[in-house]
C-alpha cells in the first residue's frame, strides 16, 4: 500500500535534531571540479563528517522588515496549481541505440498520462514524444506497475495502459504495432521485460486475470515479435505466486529471475534462480540464493555483466541489501562489497535499476547508488578490488541509474532540486565528475520559489521502547515575507508514509513547501518498519502494524512540541494508503492529534484482506500476526474512540484499497457526530494523477484544518466543501 545524507553523530543523548549539513549544492551545468572520494570496504561510514545543530530562525531572510501574521495565514506563490503542475512522476529510464536516453514521464495536465519520450539531440530542445497521443505507457501488473517498457536499438516495447497489450514502437515512426493478443480488455498484463536479441523475442513477466480478477496467474513468458501473425505468449517459467526481473545473459545461454510465494512479500523472503536454455526452452534450473531455511534473505536485481558473470543484491549478511556475485564454477556466492547500507529498495514496482555496469571504462566497474542514514550516495565499485569511489553530485536522493558510453544517467533529487534526470560524465580515471547537467525536471522553473523553501532537518527521537530511536524529516515554516509573533508556535502536519514498508525521503517536494510557505511546520516520519535502515529496523513492524507506526508518529509529534518547535495544541496528521491507516489508527487509539486526513486509507483490516489484490493478499499476515489483531487494530471497530475531525479522499477505481473502506468509516463517524467529510474521485485509482484532483485535495486539506484546528484564516480563496456535523 503504497533525500541529502547526514552524519549519524554518536552522542550520549537519544533525542537530537540535525540540520542536513552542506547538501544544497548549486546546480552547475558542466562543473568540472567535483571530486570523487575513494573508500575501502572497511570504512565505518561513508557519510559527510558533520551535521549542524539547529539554532536560530530557519525562515528565509531573517525577521527584519517582515509582515507579522499568524502561522498558517501567510500568502505564498507556491499555489495548488503550481504543486499540481509539478506532480510529475517518472516511470523508468533506458538507453536507445544512439546513446540517447528514453524515459516515461507522467503529465498531470493530460489526466496523468504516462508518455514515452526521448532525449533531444541538442540540449536546448524539448524531449521528443515517442508514442502518439492516444497511447500511454503504463502497466497495471501487481497494480503498482513499473517496468512498463524496454529499449533495444531503435525499438521501444511498452505496455499500453488502456488495453494492457504489449506494443513495439520504432522510434521515429508514427504508430506502434501490438505484439500480444487482444483479449477483449485489460485482463493480461506485462511488466519487467527485456529483448532477447539471440532469438528475436521479448521475455517478460505476464500476469493473467482471465480466470480470476483477484488471484491472477503469474509467469515468465517469451513473445516472438518477428512474426506478422500475433501468437500466444510462450511460458518459460511458471508455478510460483510471483516472478520478477527475468534477465538473459550476453550469449543467450542462461536466464536469471526472482520468484517468491505467499505469505511473503519480496522483501521478506524471495529466491534467485538461474535456468539454462536448450533450443529456446529452459532445461536445468538452479536456485542461487534464498532457498536455505537457515538463512532469511531477499535477493533482487539480478544482472549479467558484459563478461557473463551474474551479480545481484541481497541482505543475507547483516540485514543490509548489498551487491553479491555468483561464482558459477564453484556454485557459491561472493559478497562483493560489505557495507551497512541499502543498495536497493523494496520491490513495490517492477523495473528498479539501482546499479549498472560501467561502459567503456573496464569490465570491473559498477556504478551504483545506495541509501544510508536517510540519504543517497552515488559511486563506482571495482568488484575485483572491493574498492568504492564516492562521486560528489548535487543529488542527495537517487533512484535509478543506467550507464552508456562515456556517461551515466540517473533519476534523483535533493532538498533544492525536485525530481529530475541528470547526465553525469566522469573522468577517465573514474575519480571525478567531469560534467553534471539536468536533462529533465519535474518542475523546471522551480528556482523562482527558492526563497520560500524550507530545508529538511533530520530528527532522531526516542520511541516507546527504551534505548530505541526512530527518524523523521522536519520542515520548519519558511517565508521571506512573513513571520509570526514571538509567542506563537506553528501548527504541525505530520505525514505517515505509505507501504507501510516504505520510506520518507528529505527532498524538495512542492506538496510539502505548499504547507511550510504558508506557516505550517511539516514532519515526514520514518517510523519503525520503514526501509532504508536495514532489515532489523524494517522488521520492527512485523506483527506490530497499527502499534509501532502509531506510537512512533505520536511520539515524534509530542517530541517536536516538547522541543518548542510546534504548537502542541495544533497537531494534525495525514497519510496516503497505509499512511492513511496509520492516520485513522492514531485518531482512534491515541489522543495526540486534533484532526486528520486520510487519502485512500484503510479503516477495516479484515475487509482489506478480503478485497485487496493478489500482490498484497497475504501482506497483512506478517504485519498483524493474528486474526484477533485484524479486529483489535481496525479503526472502523472503534469509532466510539474518535474525538476529532477527519477528512477522507478516495479514488473510485482503487483496486488496492477499495472505496468501501472510506465509505464505511465516513458513515460511522457521521452517525457518531464527528465532523467528517468524504471526497470521491471518478477515474482515479490508488493515488491521484489528475492535476485538478491533486489541486483540490491540497486546498481542501488545508481549509479543513484551518477551519477546525488552525485559529487562522487562509490567504488563498478556497471554496469550502460541506463538513458533516460542522456546517
Amino acid at each position: 500500500m503504497d533525500a541529502p545524507p547526514y552524519a549519524a553523530l554518536t552522542l550520549p543523548v537519544l533525542s537530537r535534531l540535525h540540520h542536513r549539513g552542506n547538501l544544497g549544492l548549486p546546480l552547475l551545468r558542466g562543473d568540472r571540479n567535483r571530486s570523487c572520494r575513494p573508500m575501502s570496504s572497511s570504512s565505518s561510514s561513508l557519510s559527510p563528517s558533520a551535521s549542524a545543530e539547529v539554532g536560530g530562525s530557519t525562515a528565509a531572510g531573517g525577521g527584519a522588515g517582515k509582515v507579522t501574521a499568524p502561522y498558517g495565514s501567510w500568502k505564498s506563490p507556491i499555489t495548488s496549481d503550481v504543486v499540481a503542475g509539478a506532480e510529475k512522476r517518472l516511470g523508468g529510464i533506458g538507453v536507445a541505440g544512439d546513446g540517447r536516453l528514453v524515459w516515461i514521464e507522467s503529465r498531470p495536465e493530460e489526466a496523468g498520462r504516462m508518455v514515452l519520450v526521448k532525449e533531444p539531440v541538442e540540449p536546448e530542445n524539448k524531449p521528443i514524444d515517442i508514442i502518439p497521443q492516444e497511447f500511454a505507457a503504463r502497466t497495471l501488473a501487481q497494480e503498482y506497475g513499473g517496468g512498463a517498457f524496454a529499449v533495444s536499438e531503435n525499438m521501444v516495447f511498452f505496455s499500453n495502459y488502456k488495453d494492457q497489450r504489449l506494443y513495439r514502437q520504432i522510434i521515429g515512426e508514427k504508430f506502434p504495432v501490438p505484439i500480444t493478443p487482444d483479449y477483449g480488455g485489460p485482463v493480461v498484463r506485462y511488466a519487467d521485460g527485456m529483448v532477447d536479441p539471440h532469438f528475436k523475442r521479448y521475455v517478460t513477466v505476464m500476469e493473467d486475470h482471465r480466470q480470476s480478477s483477484t488471484n491472477a496467474t503469474t509467469s515468465i513468458v517469451s513473445i516472438d515479435f518477428r512474426n506478422e501473425n500475433i501468437l500466444e505468449p510462450k511460458v518459460l517459467v511458471s508455478g510460483r505466486d510471483f516472478y520478477a526481473s527475468p534477465r538473459i545473459d550476453p550469449v543467450g545461454k542462461r536466464m536469471a529471475w526472482i520468484e517468491w510465494e505467499h505469505p511473503n512479500m519480496p522483501w521478506d523472503n524471495s529466491e534467485l534462480w538461474v535456468g539454462y536454455f536448450q533450443r529456446m526452452e529452459l532445461s536445468k534450473r538452479i536456485c542461487i540464493a534464498g532457498d536455505s531455511p537457515a538463512l532469511v534473505e531477499s535477493p533482487a536485481e539480478p544482472k549479467w555483466s558484459p563478461e557473463g558473470e551474474l551479480f545481484f543484491i541481497t541482505d543475507r549478511i547483516g540485514g543490509f541489501w548489498n551487491i553479491y556475485k555468483w561464482n558459477e564454477n564453484q556454485n557459491n556466492v561472493e559478497h562483493v562489497y560489505p557495507l551497512k547500507a541499502e543498495f536497493t529498495r523494496p520491490l513495490w514496482t517492477f523495473g528498479i535499476n539501482s546499479y549498472d555496469f560501467v561502459k567503456d571504462w573496464g569490465s570491473n566497474s559498477i556504478v551504483c547508488t545506495y541509501r544510508k542514514n536517510g540519504g543517497s550516495y552515488l559511486g563506482i565499485l571495482d568488484h575485483t578490488q572491493s574498492s568504492f569511489t564516492l562521486c560528489d553530485i548535487p543529488f542527495t536522493d537517487i533512484y535509478n541509474v543506467v550507464s552508456v558510453q562515456n556517461c551515466l544517467y540517473l533519476e534523483g533529487a535533493s532538498d533544492v532540486h525536485p525530481l529530475s534526470i541528470a547526465k553525469v560524465i566522469l573522468n577517465d580515471e573514474l575519480t571525478k565528475v567531469a560534467a553534471f547537467s539536468i536533462i529533465w525536471s519535474s518542475s523546471p522553473d522551480i528556482t523562482r520559489f527558492e526563497p520560500y523553501f524550507s530545508r529538511p532537518e533530520v530528527v532522531e527521537f526516542p520511541t516507546e521502547r527504551p534505548g530505541e530511536t526512530a527518524f523523521a524529516f522536519f520542515y520548519p515554516p519558511s517565508n521571506p515575507i512573513y513571520q509570526a509573533s514571538p509567542d506563537e508556535k506553528p501548527p504541525l502536519l505530520l505525514k505517515g508514509h505509505g507501504g507501510p514498508t516504505g520510506e520518507a525521503r528529505g527532498l524538495l517536494e512542492l506538496s510539502i513547501q505548499y504547507w511550510t510557505s504558508r506557516g505550517w511546520a511539516f514532519v515526514d516520519v520514518n517510523y519503525g518498519g520503514s526501509t532504508g535502515y536495514g532489515r532489523e529496523y524494517r522488521s520492527r513492524l512485523l506483527g506490530q502494524w497499527g502499534i509501532v507506526d502509531v506510537n512512533d508518529c505520536c511520539t515524534c509529534a509530542t517530541f517536536l512540541a516538547d522541543q518548542g518547535k510546534v504548537d502542541g495544541d495544533r497537531l494534525c496528521i495525514m497519510g496516503r494508503s497505509a499512511g492513511g491507516y496509520t492516520t485513522l489508527a492514531a485518531l482512534a487509539f491515541r489522543d495526540t492529534f486534533r484532526a486528520g486526513a486520510s487519502l485512500y486509507g484503510v479503516a477495516d483490516l479484515s475487509l482489506l484482506r478480503e478485497e485487496t489484490h493478489k500482490f498484497e493478499a497475504r501482506y497483512l499476515d506478517n504485519l498483524l500476526g493474528s486474526d484477533h489483531a485484524f479486529y483489535e487494530r481496525s479503526p472502523i471497530n472503534f469509532v466510539d474512540k474518535f474525538t476529532c475531525p477527519v477528512i477522507l479522499f478516495q479514488g473510485l477505481e482503487d483496486k488496492v484499497v477499495p472505496p468501501e473502506q472510506a465509505r464505511k468509516i465516513y458513515q460511522s463517524l457521521k452517525e457518531k457526530g464527528i465532523p467528517v467529510a468524504l471526497v470521491e474521485f471518478e477515474g482515479e485509482q490508488h493515488g491521484f494523477r489528475k492535476a485538478e484532483n491533486i489541486k483540490f485535495v491540497l486546498e481542501q486539506q488545508m481549509l479543513f484544518f484551518a477551519r477546525l484546528v488552525g485559529k487562522f484564516d487562509l490567504a488563498d480563496e478556497v471554496s469550502p466543501i460541506k463538513i458533516d456535523n460542522f456546517d
